[in-house]
């Protein structure tokens, strides 16, 4: 019997690729492993897509539901947008394909905090499941699952779904086993009952999967990675930017509020958290924590050095380097990281209770704190707001970072007013460029507006946002939160008209 595939009964259920894509009938909705790409399934998204372009050149309609944990990959949510086979997508995307086809009209999409979903499917929000498909490492003689390099959402879909496709995937390390912690003492209101996690290395489930086997369809073989790419180097602005916030962390050890641990950290995925956690490390930083979303190259150079002691997150989101690096030293790993599903990687109680300090990039703020990390221009959605959300409302404290310009200088970071909100300034509390950092905290909308122009924005930008704030504060008939609503969004439509924000 297959290694990966010891449970009698499934193995008799191998199929190939193309057989169990046939099982997918149109306007199904469909829940999908995957987050940052990882853990995604591999083969049965492409035969699907073979299976709707054939279905489209007979003239026949064919697209489907889909939802998944987070973004996934161009093996999953490029080929079925190319393929026009996606009539509606949540809770997270980064696929150019996609992307274009959302911003275009052609899909519709719902963009929803990541701690969200879970709970939504389980009280029925999101209407049912037909069909999951999830990518794990094994099957058990038993029958259980091993999970991959993602858990994401796949127990909610696993529990929810009328019929199950199972991908095992031959690429994933076979010594992932033990690494993850499933809770299933989640419930429906009013039975609801606290989830019993105080530190982020607590293991309160169990690192298997479970799925009802007379719901199993078909199981899959594929043999492929994850969607991996290299981040960009870290460039003097990201390190700037990690260098104001290391030493924001320094002055509130020196106050008291925080301790030389720190408090569990959440980190956002890119260049700039990358040098966020060199910076830690270089700062001196030893036996910290984490309790996020995803293991980057970064964090894993922070286990490694003792940086960090322990991370819980829901996913992985490596380079071709640190998946290698991972794969050498998967026992180190397995004893250091804990994989869980979302709605308790998310989770707002636990992100509250355990103090988690966010730290979140964004596309612009405005003078008052208020944040978007999700829209150009208010209405071309880029990747959605993830999990950012579920750490500025809840977190001991949430940091949003950028740098003050974009596009060579012709976008400022820091506007007038954003022109879509997904953090209010009541959840923002230190925003930071390579500029400065500026500490929200304890100030009036006036006394942010100061602090945001004087520490954050670009030299370039600075006097036109205080010309702006002055005459707002002369001119505005509210003198609480100063705007001049002519002229609040003007240098977006000046980005729009002529190619950048400068008068």
């Amino acid at each position: 019997m297959n290694e990966r595939i010891a449970h009698a009964g499934l193995a008799s259920r191998l199929m190939s690729a193309e057989q169990a894509a046939a099982l997918i009938q149109p306007g199904m909705a469909v829940g999908m492993s995957g987050f940052t790409g990882a853990g995604y399934p591999k083969a049965v998204p492409k035969a699907l897509a073979s299976r709707i372009e054939a279905a489209h050149g007979r003239g026949e309609q064919f697209a489907i539901r889909i939802l998944t944990g987070a973004s996934t990959a161009p093996e999953l949510d490029g080929v079925l947008a190319r393929a026009g086979g996606i009539e509606f997508r949540l809770p997270y995307q980064s696929d150019p394909e996609l992307r274009g086809r959302i911003n275009g009209g052609q899909i519709e999409y719902m963009d929803v905090h990541l701690g969200h979903v879970a709970q939504h499917a389980l009280f029925g929000f999101l209407g049912r499941i037909d069909l999951a498909i999830v990518e794990v490492t094994a099957i058990l003689p038993d029958g259980r699952l091993v999970p991959s390099t993602s858990v994401g959402n796949n127990k909610t879909w696993l529990d929810l779904a009328d019929k199950v496709i199972i991908e095992v995937n031959h690429r994933q390390p076979r010594g992932m086993e033990g690494m993850h912690d499933v809770y299933y003492g989640t419930a429906k209101p009013p039975h609801r009952k606290p989830i019993p996690l105080t530190h982020p290395g607590d293991r309160i489930g169990e690192p298997y999967l479970k799925v009802d086997l007379d719901k199993v369809v078909a199981v899959v073989e594929s043999d492929a990675p994850d969607r991996i790419g290299r981040f960009a180097p870290i460039d003097d602005v990201s390190r700037a930017i990690a260098g104001h916030l290391v030493e924001f962390f320094r002055h509130e050890i020196r106050a008291g509020r925080l301790g030389e641990q720190l408090l569990p950290l959440q980190s956002g995925v890119g260049n700039i958290a990358n040098a966020v956690l060199a910076g830690l490390h270089e700062g001196g930083f030893r036996g910290l924590t984490a309790f996020t979303e995803v293991i980057q190259d970064g964090m894993l150079d922070l286990i490694g050095n003792g940086t960090i002691d322990m991370a819980s997150a829901t996913s992985f989101s490596l380079s071709p380097e640190g998946v290698e690096e991972f794969a050498r030293n998967i026992d180190l790993y397995r004893e250091k990281i804990v994989l869980r599903p979302q709605e308790i990687s998310n989770h707002a109680e636990l992100v509250r209770r355990l103090g988690v300090i966010g730290m979140n990039g964004m596309v612009e703020a405005d003078l008052y704190g208020n944040v978007n990390s999700t829209h150009v221009c208010g209405t071309s959605i880029i990747n959605g707001i993830g999990g950012s959300g579920d750490f500025a409302r809840n977190g001991f404290m949430s940091c949003f970072l950028s740098p003050s310009t974009a596009k060579n200088g012709a976008i400022s970071a820091f506007v007038p007013m954003v022109s879509h909100v997904d953090h209010t300034e009541h959840d923002v509390a230190v925003l930071v460029s390579e500029q400065g950092l500026a500490d929200l905290r304890g100030l009036s909308p006036k006394q942010r507006a100061r602090a945001i122009i004087n520490n954050c924005a670009h030299p370039d930008y600075r006097p036109m946002l205080q010309d702006y704030y002055d005459r707002a504060l002369r001119d505005s008939k509210g003198r609480h939160t100063p705007h001049l609503l002519a002229e609040a969004l003007s240098w977006h439509q000046r980005f729009l008209d002529t190619g950048t924000m400068k008068a």
